[in-house]
């Protein structure tokens, strides 16, 4: 397999009010892409982040989208000021630090950097 990219999709409840959340969680413009009716991409760093307007509700394995920052501690800080709540930021020695999140539509999201 020869992997070129990358899309995770998430489903959302009301996608306008997604977009805006994204936007401003995230430090994005807008979106990059509006494939199709209800649904909008995102580019961060070498993944794309669609979301699509959809029942939220859930079934199955909870999937988390965690992504890699520079300093999870400080990306913490920051989305706590923004008003996300955050879970507690986790010490994994020798290897990660990491904390998880959730959106407005509960999908769970986290941010973690490798120590």
């Amino acid at each position: 397999m020869d992997v070129q990219s990358v899309t995770v999709g998430l489903p959302v409840g009301d996608l306008d009010g997604a977009v805006e959340w994204y936007r401003n969680v995230f430090g994005l413009s807008g979106p990059d892409l509006a494939p199709a009716d209800g649904v909008v991409e995102f580019r961060i760093g070498s993944v794309w982040l669609q979301l699509g307007e959809e029942p939220i509700e859930r079934s199955g394995a909870e999937v988390v989208t965690r992504f890699g920052v520079r300093d999870a501690a400080a990306e913490r800080d920051r989305l706590i000021g923004l008003g996300v709540e955050t879970g507690p930021l986790e010490h994994v020695p020798g290897a990660v630090d990491y904390f998880d999140f959730l959106d407005p539509d509960g999908n769970k999201l986290g941010c973690y950097s490798e120590v």
